[in-house]
């Protein structure tokens, strides 16, 4: 029985990774990121009370259903690039669409850790800040 299991695991695992293009470094970090994303933003909404996602700030289990829908979208977007990918014979829109997401994930952890009260460097809130105000700008940002 164990070993069934382990092969059927195995196997769904298998066709996974060759459907998102491989087991690499790039779909690894997006992983990390979107895993860091939202652990971060459970601690901020549990421990701190911080979050801007639910009235009080408090856990909701509505907004963390809504984190992870999204989280699946990202993913269903590497998917499609992915595909794309292998239409045109190509490599890079799969890695700029991961580039641009994992990039958004880590301005998301950022923003966590400043909710959390970690002092962030300069730069980097710095960063943040105008690439959020920019977003904001865009008539078509939710």
């Amino acid at each position: 029985m164990k070993d069934t299991v382990c092969a059927a695991i195995g196997a769904v695992g298998g066709v996974l990774s060759a459907a998102f293009g491989g087991w690499d470094g790039a779909i690894v970090t997006l992983v990390i990121f979107m895993a860091a994303d939202y652990v971060s933003g459970l601690l901020v909404a549990g421990v701190f009370h911080a979050s801007a996602k639910s009235e009080g700030g408090a856990l909701e289990s509505r907004a963390g259903f809504k984190g992870l829908c999204r989280k699946g979208m990202i993913l269903l977007f590497v998917l499609i690039a992915c595909r794309l990918d292998m239409l045109l014979g190509c490599r890079y829109i799969r890695d700029g669409v991961i580039i641009g997401f994992a990039a958004n994930e880590f301005i998301s952890i950022v923003e966590n850790a400043g909710l959390m009260g970690l002092p962030l460097p300069a730069a980097v809130s710095g960063a943040v800040d105008i690439l959020t105000s920019k977003a904001k700008e865009d008539p078509d940002h939710e």
